[in-house]
């Protein structure tokens, strides 16, 4: 591939705008076309000055795309993914993979087999920020890991809760923000083997939980604990600390904690307290920090969707990898559900 890398976007809602931006700030990238059978679809296509389709298939049957970019709703993910697999064209699906397990192996399996790469949008892995924690990790700078907390605590207004379905179960916080949390919390701590969970809908009192509480075992022998309310006015949340997105408010606290036999690490304040001599809880501590770069991670995400359709690396979060994710999410479903603690196999 000699000239730049052509992608569409498919569905011109707020995180279908965002990547469009992201294209245009991605040098060696261009948008292909807006697919969306909205007028607002349409009109965002003729402000920009960009072609339109109104739908998949004929973006795939008329001028191909080398990548499509499927920020479409959630319950025709899989299906629009399989329109790509059939047409050898790979795409990255904004998550989740999928809305139910057994739809999103299938969809695995085929962009697999099929050798098509499939990237799912867990986007806050490709932020600088995270690449160095995970690094600093691995390095063993904070020991034997032990132990990791996280908190997603933030207030959504009553008029967000005007749209029916985000009062229904699937449309609350463990679905729609939980999942970058345990995605993340996957890639730097390791795999998670058992779910426990609790969850609540005291205060709004509607059929979707606001507020749970977990308990998760890793493989490699890390406990973890996360606290998730979308019910508390709070500055601990990665929407409200990271500075990721424009539209949230920083309050430069941070909301997880990650703590080892040498030192513990908070994240995004990229903190790190160790002891500078014997490790003892007599022995003065302090804090380093480990600043990095603030590029925009959705921009180096569709960067390197690019060098993966050029062929020049793997993906970073492959479709299998939003899978496990997406299993884990329904594991504590299940356990909020029964009380009980599940098993992942």
């Amino acid at each position: 591939m000699t000239g730049p890398v052509r992608i569409a976007v498919a569905g011109a809602g707020l995180i279908g705008r965002r990547h469009i931006a992201a294209i245009a700030a991605t040098p060696g990238v261009e948008l292909h076309s807006i697919i969306d059978p909205s007028d607002a679809g349409r009109d965002q296509a003729d402000r920009i000055g960009a072609s339109w389709h109104g739908s998949l298939s004929g973006a795939l049957e008329r001028d191909r795309p080398d990548g499509i970019v499927l920020a479409t709703p959630n319950q025709v993910h899989v299906e629009n993914a399989l329109e790509c697999v059939a047409a050898g064209v790979p795409a990255l699906i904004e998550k989740p993979l999928a809305t139910d397990l057994e739809a999103g192996h299938d969809l695995v399996v085929a962009g697999e087999n099929a050798g098509v790469a499939l990237l799912v949008g867990h986007h806050r892995r490709h932020n600088p920020l995270i690449a160095a924690a995970r690094k600093q990790i691995s390095d063993g700078l904070l020991g034997a890991l032990v132990a990791v907390h996280g908190m997603f605590w933030l207030m959504k207004p009553d008029d967000y809760f005007d749209t029916e379905w985000r009062r229904q179960p699937g449309g609350g916080p463990i679905f729609l923000n939980l999942i970058h949390d345990i995605d993340l919390l996957r890639h730097l701590i390791g795999e998670i083997v058992s779910v426990q969970a609790l969850a609540s809908s005291a205060v709004r009192g509607n059929a979707v939980e606001e507020t749970a509480a977990l308990v998760l075992r890793f493989d490699n022998g890390v406990l973890g604990t996360f606290s998730l309310s979308d019910t508390i006015v709070s500055p601990w949340s990665w929407e409200l600390t990271a500075s990721e997105n424009p539209a949230y408010p920083p309050t430069g606290q941070s909301c997880y904690f990650i703590g080892g036999t040498h030192g513990s690490m908070e994240l995004p304040n990229a903190r790190v307290w160790t002891n500078h001599g014997k490790r003892s809880w007599w022995e003065p501590i302090s804090a380093t920090h480990h600043p990095v770069s603030q590029d925009d991670p959705l921009v180096r995400q569709i960067a390197q969707f690019a060098r993966v359709i050029r062929g020049e690396e793997p993906p970073l979060v492959p479709a299998r990898e939003g899978l496990r994710t997406l299993q884990v999410i329904d594991a504590v479903q299940q356990s909020a559900r029964s009380g009980q603690t599940v098993v992942l196999s």
